[in-house]
């Protein structure tokens, strides 16, 4: 077999697994919520103090609930912006977040910023030191509920990584993402195989909204059609993660881990317990 140069360099960058990065299989990634930041409608100018206090103590409940990885997100700064016209006051207040977040853990963080803030997401993960990032439209293009339309980022995003000596950040990408529609004629398969194409280290599959679990039988159609690890994006439960997890090799998580299920609410240590015990017994079947 042939071997090229400059496709052992690309692929030697991806990951061989989400073992590979988070040392264990069917890892679950726990989400840090923020509170909403310095420009968004629901920052009531309570400051980074308090924005601090509360993403630290939902981080000290998911690392004592058994998490294998976090990510920090914008949630709160509703209604979103697309793309690059996130604000400046809000990436620089994220980055400062995940800083604090990454100085609390020796496992893997990574960071997204909603609607597909690539620009900050990988500024924010060089500057704080992370690990990966959460791509929302890394190909394709994409209606979000905001009515903005979004084409995909991977051309850009990867030279600016290269540039940014930051080829260590992995790339977790959504197909079919949730809070938008897709641009007709785009199927959950094509964009698989587009966003395996263009480099995506793992896929991530969601329901409609956050919260919202997907069909089972979508998550099957995406391992079949993938190469790449296949990621729960959202919905997932104490009571339904191992359905899930026969298909998905592993899930990222917030909503049903927090007070009551709600997303708004902090997070429960109680239902961080259940759920990661729920996944160790998937875990030991394999």
């Amino acid at each position: 077999m042939v071997e090229v140069a400059w496709k052992q360099h690309l692929d030697g960058l991806r990951l061989g697994s989400l073992a590979e990065l988070l040392e264990v299989e069917k890892p679950i990634i726990g989400m840090v919520h923020l509170w909403p930041l310095p420009g968004a409608p629901g920052y009531a100018g309570f400051g980074m103090a308090t924005i601090l206090e509360q993403a630290r103590r939902d981080t000290e409940l998911l690392l004592e609930g058994g998490v294998d990885g976090l990510i920090v997100e914008n949630m709160w700064d509703l209604p979103y912006y697309v793309g690059s016209d996130v604000q400046l006051e809000a990436v620089t207040a994220q980055a400062v977040a995940a800083r604090a977040i990454r100085e609390m853990t020796d496992l893997p963080v990574g960071v997204n910023v909603i609607h597909n803030g690539w620009e900050a997401e990988l500024a924010i993960a060089v500057a704080a030191g992370l690990d990966f990032m959460r791509i929302c439209i890394l190909t394709g293009a994409r209606l979000w509920d905001t009515g903005d339309l979004n084409p995909g980022c991977a051309a850009d995003l990867l030279r600016r990584r290269r540039e940014l000596s930051a080829e260590h950040l992995k790339l977790f990408a959504d197909v079919d993402k949730k809070h938008s529609v897709p641009f007709p004629g785009l199927d959950l398969e094509t964009h698989i195989e587009w966003t395996e194409f263009y480099r995506a280290d793992a896929l991530i599959v969601s329901g409609r909204m956050t919260g919202d679990a997907p069909p089972l039988d979508k998550v099957r159609r995406a391992k079949e059609a993938a190469t790449r690890p296949i990621l729960m994006g959202s919905g997932t439960t104490a009571e339904n993660i191992a359905v899930f997890l026969q298909f998905a090799d592993g899930a990222i998580v917030g909503s049903s881990l927090k007070v009551d299920a709600v997303a708004e609410n902090p997070v429960d240590l109680g239902r961080v317990q259940r759920y990661m015990a729920a996944v160790r017994g998937v875990r030991e079947k394999l």
